[in-house]
């Protein structure tokens, strides 16, 4: 499947029926890493756990790029001391620059403004977001 750069988070929950409604839980995390926000409105897509029991035909009216096999989330993909080149494409709420990664991961960086590039060192990393410093701003 073709992953949109637009893709703000990927996390797994369960479908529960509360009120005769269904519902789908956001983690906290999300909206603490500022990757989602309270009251906004998102698209979602929902993948099963499960694609060899998937026996549904695509809709070809659909926008979304289908292939037998979603690709498994292994964590994070990035690691502590890692040097990366990012391009910051947004602000998050304190003014710390923010760059996404392979699958929509976060990494938060500090002293930066939207559309710099830069050579990060991942300094934390967290399931959903890491924090990284700029070591070098010539790109």
């Amino acid at each position: 499947m073709d992953v949109s750069e637009s893709l703000k988070s990927l996390y797994t929950a369960p479908i529960e029926q509360a009120d005769g409604t269904h519902q789908i839980t956001v983690p906290e995390r999300e909206i603490a890493a500022g990757t989602l926000a309270e009251g906004e409105t998102y698209r979602i897509a929902l993948i099963s756990t499960d694609s060899d029991t998937d026996t549904t035909e695509p809709d070809p009216d659909h926008e979304l790029d289908h292939t037998e096999h979603q690709p498994e989330y292994d964590g994070p993909p990035v690691t502590e001391g890692e040097h990366r080149d990012v391009e910051i494409k947004h602000l998050g709420d304190q003014g710390d620059g923010i760059a996404k990664v392979e699958h929509g991961y976060v990494v938060i960086v500090p002293n930066t403004n939207v559309g710099d590039c830069v050579t990060v060192e991942i300094q934390q990393v967290r399931e959903n977001v890491a924090f990284a410093a700029v070591v070098d701003h010539t790109l």
